[in-house]
């Protein structure tokens, strides 16, 4: 038999996407995996949504927090409860294409590799394709991740049967980029980028993403709280990341709007 899967999906106020993504999990062709449903005291109809589905498919089970309490509680809350021999993440609003978990598993199968990850797709709120493709790194060793994020989370696989379970500190923001320089740094290799891009995330209005001083302030708190620099160790850290986000990782972002000649 093929290795277990385990999905982890945090959910607040989902009741918009949450359909969608779960079903884009019901379509994968691989089919040994099994759906972690965290839900962080949503107040409309996701746990409503949620329930259906699970009524009709045992892979798919639910999770709630007694109240909100962020993305970090909910992952790791899915993580521990997790039976799978590799765990992925996918948010309540992004996308996966059908052949995602096929295909980096066995990628990481044949490469030997412990964390996955590959290029993804960005679309708007509406799921109206933006046209950028954010390309994966054939390599990424932890000293190039310390410098900028990137691993799309959506994308991101680990080998729990090889590392354990690795769980996220309890940051609001940006606890993913911990949890993968946890992932890279006890492997003691390079995660492995797939250039196919396997899913598509979804750029929110209010995202943090697309509030750079935002951006700033979680990646100062990364390196200061999350993984304890002094103050001064933290701003040089901060001065790589601007110039690796900037000038590097921007190359990253791809337009696929070209039109045919």
């Amino acid at each position: 038999m093929k290795p277990l899967v385990s999905i982890i999906t945090p959910m607040f106020n989902s009741e918009a996407f949450i359909s969608e993504t779960i079903n884009s999990v019901i379509n994968q062709t691989y089919l040994n995996w099994e759906l972690l449903l965290v839900d962080d005291g949503s107040h409309d109809k996701t746990i409503e949504i949620a329930n259906r589905y699970i009524a009709e498919n045992n892979k798919i089970k639910l999770f709630k927090n007694a109240t909100n309490q962020g993305a970090a509680i909910s992952r790791n809350k899915g993580i521990k409860a997790s039976k799978g021999d590799y765990i992925a993440f996918l948010d309540a609003d992004d996308l996966w294409k059908p052949n995602k978990l096929e295909t980096q598993i066995t990628f990481m199968q044949t490469e030997n590799c412990d964390i996955c990850f590959s290029s993804y797709e960005q679309m708007d709120e509406a799921g109206k394709p933006l046209n950028k493709l954010v390309k994966a790194l054939p390599e990424l060793t932890y000293k190039k991740y310390l410098k900028s994020n990137y691993i799309g989370n959506l994308t991101g696989i680990y080998n729990a049967k090889v590392l354990g379970k690795i769980t996220a500190p309890n940051l609001r923001k940006r606890q993913d980029w911990l949890l993968w320089l946890a992932a890279i740094k006890k492997s003691g290799k390079p995660a492995k980028g797939i250039q196919q891009s396997l899913a598509y995330y979804r750029v929110r209005k209010d995202s943090m993403s697309s509030n750079k001083m935002e951006l700033l302030k979680h990646n100062y708190w990364v390196y200061k709280k999350g993984l304890g620099f002094s103050t001064i160790k933290s701003i040089f850290y901060m001065l790589l990341f601007l110039k690796e986000h900037f000038f590097i990782k921007s190359k990253q972002i791809i337009s696929t709007n070209v039109s045919s000649k």
